[in-house]
């Protein structure tokens, strides 16, 4: 079983949060209610986790539907409006969790669920979850509390509170584990809580983790892919892409950026902000990230000049 849905928590005490966003939840928990809500933040911080919590905590029933994989305006007729019309068997208030709700079709079910919100009010609520907010029609934001995950203030603390949760987890687990090697992954991946996990448990596969996988795990270089930029050596940028596909994309476009500011001739900068911002936008749909990094890659080669 997947650690990340064997350990989810159960209540809204155990996630992982800022003390604000955490309280605000509470705060819904202790009025038994739960209003139509937003969440928008990066993959892993737990979003989905703290939806979930809450319904349980509350007492409603509740589904989840991705927006990823049914986002067309059937699944509104068939799932979504059937679902919200029904009376709940327990006879309490119903919840419908939209996961990655910013890839439902902007125009067709998106509109369609600005009536729904309305319309179902009195016996159902909608909580939607989203990594771009702005994706996201006006007229459901103006009909949602939007509570958005930003952690940069609390990334210390709650990084720290993680790494007490990775290490019970291992125990529960019964893998022997360096402590060294488990702070580097989470130093890595944070706050994506949910690639941490993943990335541990493939680690554990033998049964323990140890420093033989900080090679894995250290940062991104990419001094290398810069020598290969310069010198337009598209073989080495596609070997540097192979083997590092590993990473966050955001990690790496980030990286790409702040390393080629100091390379580029000043009237190329401009140019390069530009072609990284739109291959960034695309790695959030990209049905091949290989593809997608090569192509950006590619495209400063030839269209930038280096000092």
């Amino acid at each position: 079983m997947l650690w990340v849905e064997k350990y989810r928590p159960k209540t809204v005490e155990d996630c992982i949060l800022p003390e604000g966003i955490k309280a605000t939840f509470q705060e819904y928990v202790n009025r038994k209610e739960i209003p139509n809500l937003l969440l928008s933040g990066t993959a892993g911080v737990g979003k989905t986790t703290i939806a979930k919590a809450l319904c349980q905590e509350v007492g409603c029933d509740y589904i989840v539907i991705n927006g990823s994989d049914e986002s067309g305006i059937d699944t509104f007729r068939n799932k979504i409006k059937n679902y919200a019309s029904s009376v709940s068997l327990t006879g309490g208030r119903k919840v419908i969790i939209i996961d990655e709700a910013d890839y439902l079709n902007p125009n067709s079910t998106q509109p369609a669920l600005r009536g729904a919100i309305e319309e179902f009010s009195e016996n159902c609520s909608f909580i939607f979850t989203c990594n771009f907010k702005n994706r996201i029609i006006d007229p459901i934001h103006s009909r949602c509390t939007v509570v958005d995950f930003k952690i940069n203030g609390s990334k210390p603390k709650m990084a720290a509170q993680f790494f007490k949760r990775v290490e019970w987890i291992l125990e529960q687990e019964g893998i022997k584990y360096d402590k060294q090697v488990v702070a580097a992954v989470i130093t890595k991946h944070f706050p994506d809580n949910r690639r941490i996990l993943n990335e541990l448990q493939r680690y554990s596969v033998s049964g323990t983790i140890d420093k033989g996988i900080l090679a894995s795990v250290s940062d991104v270089n990419i001094s290398e892919l810069v020598k290969s930029l310069k010198s337009k050596d598209f073989t080495a940028c596609r070997k540097w892409v192979t083997g590092n596909l590993d990473n966050d994309a955001t990690t790496l476009f980030r990286k790409l950026y702040e390393s080629l500011y100091e390379t580029l001739e000043a009237n190329s900068v401009p140019q390069m902000v530009v072609i990284i911002a739109k291959y960034q936008y695309q790695a959030a749909f990209v049905a091949d990230h290989e593809i997608n990094l090569i192509a950006c890659l590619t495209e400063i080669m030839v269209e930038c000049e280096f000092k």
